[in-house]
């Protein structure tokens, strides 16, 4: 589904990846993993197009991700990845099923269906008796979950994950990594997790190890 093909990137002097290739299937998780500057975060962000190689390419279901323009892979983004982050980015001054529908609002989707949608992954998450609240009003696990749900959406093939319970605590971190399981169960999506945690890569389908920018299986 997912195929990086010798990806290079660098950042001034500094040589970021390293002829990066590696090929992914359809409905895995898979993390990724390796201390810190292995350039594991780089990798993901190349991959979710949120930044763009020096050479190489990345093709994601036939597509090569190189060959959009910067329009269409904002599109192409939108619909197919999900994004979730260590530190949530939600949006303070919205409510938790606010920060859910934004995404498919920005889609074009109509505000009935995108909050619809949202009520949806909520209730599903446990997440029922928060729809109104704000970030600031959730637990650690709670606001993950709300990141969780804003990240499924748009119904995405395609799940990016950065140290996804780096900031959330031994039994939350546990109780998301049961997630992601149950989550790719059900609606069959493919995971990638940049992740620290050696229990989640223990039991993600596939660990790949990063060090100083290369890849090893």
């Amino acid at each position: 589904m997912i195929e990086v093909n010798e990806i290079e990137k660098s950042y001034g002097s500094l040589k970021v990846l390293k002829n990066v290739s590696l090929t992914i299937e359809h409905g895995k998780v898979v993390s990724i993993v390796g201390p810190s500057g292995a350039g594991k975060s780089t990798l993901l962000h190349i991959i979710g197009t949120l930044d763009k190689p020096d050479s190489g390419d990345v093709i994601i279901d036939g597509v090569s991700l190189h060959s959009l323009k910067d329009d269409k892979l904002s599109e192409f983004r939108n619909a197919n990845i999900g994004f979730v982050y260590q530190f949530h980015s939600l949006l303070p001054e919205f409510s938790a099923i606010e920060n859910v529908a934004l995404p498919a609002l920005i889609a074009g989707k109509s505000k009935k269906e995108a909050f619809s949608r949202a009520k949806e992954l909520l209730n599903f998450l446990k997440l029922a008796e928060r729809f109104e609240h704000k970030p600031s009003q959730l637990s650690g696990g709670e606001q993950q979950r709300v990141s969780v749900a804003r990240a499924l959406v748009n119904n995405p093939k395609i799940i990016l994950a950065d140290e996804p319970s780096g900031n959330l605590d031994s039994e939350n971190a546990r109780k998301l990594h049961d997630l992601f399981f149950v989550l790719r169960d059900t609606f069959q999506q493919t995971f990638i997790i940049v992740t620290h945690n050696e229990e989640l890569a223990q039991l993600s389908d596939r660990k790949i190890l990063m060090q100083d920018g290369s890849v090893f299986f």
